[in-house]
């Protein structure tokens, strides 16, 4: 029930931006996905939904503030964001703080520091991928230096069969 009110909120949050609110809904539905296949612990799959659902909250503020969404703008600007966000909510503040952590190291792929970041870090290229449309040698790059979980991999090989191959 948590995860229904987190999304209906963040809809709510971004005043009608159908890309910001297709695209953290798809980061979520892989996030889940990888989660579940990878057999996470049921308190770590809910934390990496939640950051799933939140992890691009600070790009509103930041094509305002620096006229675009740069990864480290928003993991800059996400920490205060994300608290304010679920402290109506009945979310643990250890729980806040570790789903404000993984959502500002988004975008950091070295010293990777747990499942949900790494999930969260395929899920988000997985998307990232296709709505930016990334060139076949940054996919095969992706699949050899970020992609660690074998779920990841399968959906990554999956999605883009002619970036995995070579060819």
């Amino acid at each position: 029930m948590l995860t229904a009110s987190v999304i209906e909120k963040m809809i709510a949050d971004s005043k009608g931006n159908l890309h910001d609110i297709g695209h953290f809904l798809k980061v979520w539905a892989l996030a889940k996905t990888i989660g579940e296949q990878e057999g996470v612990d049921a308190h770590t799959q809910e934390l990496l939904e939640l950051a799933a659902i939140v992890h691009d909250i600070a790009c509103p503020l930041c094509r305002e503030k620096y006229g675009d969404t740069n990864g480290k703008h928003q993991e800059r600007e996400s920490p205060p964001l994300v608290k304010k966000f679920f402290a109506p909510l009945p979310v643990d503040p250890a729980d806040i703080k570790r789903i404000s952590w993984v959502v500002a190291h988004h975008h950091t792929y070295t010293n990777v520091d747990g499942l949900d970041h790494q999930i969260l870090l395929e899920a988000d290229f997985l998307v990232n991928a296709d709505e930016s449309s990334y060139a076949q040698a940054a996919i095969r790059s992706a699949r050899s230096q970020i992609f660690q979980t074998a779920s990841g991999i399968r959906l990554l090989d999956a999605m883009y069969p002619e970036n995995v191959s070579g060819t």
